[in-house]
């Protein structure tokens, strides 16, 4: 075994020997989950963990946001990791024994395992500060989920003299302890849009006297699907979901209005910048050809996410020396976002996915977002060791 490759063990035996505090301080996060915009427990019991370890740590960052600077023997850049801390409006069906005692409220895509991971990483660097020319600043940001966060945390001066960004997301469909990296383009855009269509209300008896604003809606439904499938290239890939539609409260009444609210989904810079236009023409004409009016509001969210090329091989050494080459596979593109998009857009950097599903049949697990969701908490340790690494590496200090 070379010195890098037992370096790694030695980091991941580490990271094993915390397992047991950082199993119990996800599940205390768990039992009590807070949702984007309201994590003040969450922030309180992660600034009171940092200030335990004796780092700089600044709280009520971008909303309930909290970073924490280690600084290493000598001077050097500044690389950043970043866990996210919200949950989500569902109500869990785990069974587990931690299960949320927040009615409707959950951890279900994992954000207390992503703190827990970072905390970990920042015991672990912390009592290797020798080991670092330079400096780690600890991203602990609140509401990820709503895509607000990671602004809210740049326009208070989290990425100032930063000269890289890490950051993970757990994937429980990928067996616990393995890695999925990707060059490029790993996730989506993520824009909102919200449709009003006013028509002319009336008796459902006599809709010759009524503009129906419902026949308008449905029909501008399906022609946004063309914008996708007769717009744009089949090698460019799109999404555009309508998630509700809402019109009316009687069976026999024409209503005046109906309002439509979806998400817009791009792989493509060039082609989320020129959704909006495609998008606002075939709704206002299509809603014209009903005699109805129609009023776009289109909400840029985040960015593709789009890892720098230097980053992500610096990062794929630092957990190929970690875990082993074989534990590292190749994730497949997906639309779904991640607002660590935006900290990518200012500064270079990589994001990639954990394993933290079953180690068999883990493609058949309950996904991100599932009520039923789990997390493998022997993925801890690792996540912990891997975000570590890739500091240690980007800040090894050279023998003088």
């Amino acid at each position: 075994m070379n010195p890098s490759m037992e370096e790694g063990q030695e980091l991941l035996a580490a990271a094993d020997r915390l397992a047991d505090s950082l199993v119990a301080f996800r599940r205390d996060l768990h039992a009590e989950p807070e949702l984007s915009l309201d994590e003040r427990e969450t922030s309180r019991k992660v600034a009171e963990q940092l200030t335990g370890l004796g780092l700089e740590v600044r709280t009520g960052v971008g909303g309930y946001g909290v970073t924490a600077e280690l600084h290493g023997r000598g001077p050097g850049p500044v690389i950043a990791l970043r866990a996210d801390m919200d949950a989500l409006p569902v109500t869990e069906e785990t069974g587990l024994p931690f299960a949320s005692r927040r009615p409707g409220v959950m951890h279900a895509c994992g954000h207390d395992g992503h703190t827990a991971m970072l905390l970990g990483a920042a015991r672990l660097l912390a009592e290797r500060r020798e080991r670092l020319n330079g400096s780690v600043r600890f991203l602990f940001q609140a509401a990820e989920e709503i895509n607000a966060g990671a602004k809210a945390m740049i326009a208070d001066g989290v990425l100032d003299g930063v000269s890289e960004i890490y950051g993970l997301h757990n994937l429980p469909t990928l067996a616990a302890g393995r890695i999925a990296t990707r060059a490029g383009a790993l996730m989506g855009s993520v824009d909102r849009i919200e449709i009003d269509i006013e028509g002319k209300g009336g008796h459902g008896a006599i809709p010759d006297q009524c503009i129906d604003p419902i026949v308008a809606a449905s029909a501008v439904v399906l022609s946004l699907q063309t914008a996708v499938s007769r717009e744009l290239s089949p090698f460019a890939p799109a999404v555009v979901t309508i998630g509700s539609l809402q019109a009316g409260e009687a069976n026999n009444v024409i209503p005046h209005r109906a309002r439509l609210t979806g998400t817009v989904r791009t792989f493509a810079p060039d082609v989320q910048r020129d959704m909006p236009e495609r998008l606002e023409r075939l709704v206002t004409r299509i809603a014209e050809g009903y005699r109805c009016r129609a009023e776009l509001r289109y909400i840029p969210q985040t960015p593709v996410l789009v890892n720098h090329d230097d980053c992500l091989a610096r990062a794929e050494r630092a957990m190929d020396r970690l875990l082993g080459r074989e534990r590292r596979v190749q994730a497949e593109p997906t639309m779904a976002g991640e607002d660590f998009s935006v900290y990518l857009q200012q500064v270079p950097g990589c994001f990639f996915w954990l394993g933290s599903g079953p180690e068999t049949g883990a493609e058949q697990a309950y996904g991100l977002h599932h009520p039923r969701y789990t997390l493998n908490e022997t993925c801890l340790p690792v996540g912990a060791a891997a975000l570590a690494a890739i500091a240690l590496d980007r800040l090894a200090a050279r023998p003088a």
